[in-house]
């Protein structure tokens, strides 16, 4: 069963460029390395120039177990801590059909 995640997150003012920059970073990786990952894209707010989401979608739970433990999933976590506004929001969605 595909597995979905959403995650907000809420940046700094001032620092949607760095954000930007090392998530784009992070993105590329996950694409290429990660045959489970079937979509992973960073999308910005209309309304809101400081939150963020996060679409991932993956072929199953092992696929996204598999993302959480990747070395450079882990080495964002600080370059990420630098950069929020406050704890992510994270949703998991389990797909239908």
């Amino acid at each position: 069963m595909t597995v979905g995640v959403i995650a907000t997150l809420k940046i700094q003012e001032g620092k949607n460029e760095e954000f930007e920059a090392f998530f784009g970073e992070l993105q590329n990786q996950v694409r290429a390395n990660e045959p489970g990952n079937i979509a992973y894209q960073l999308t910005k707010s209309r309304s809101d120039p400081q939150t963020y989401k996060v679409l991932e979608l993956y072929k199953d739970q092992d696929a996204l177990t598999h993302h959480g433990g990747t070395e450079y999933f882990k080495a964002a976590g600080p370059k990420f801590m630098g950069v929020l506004a406050g704890r992510p929001d994270i949703e998991y969605l389990d797909g239908v059909g």
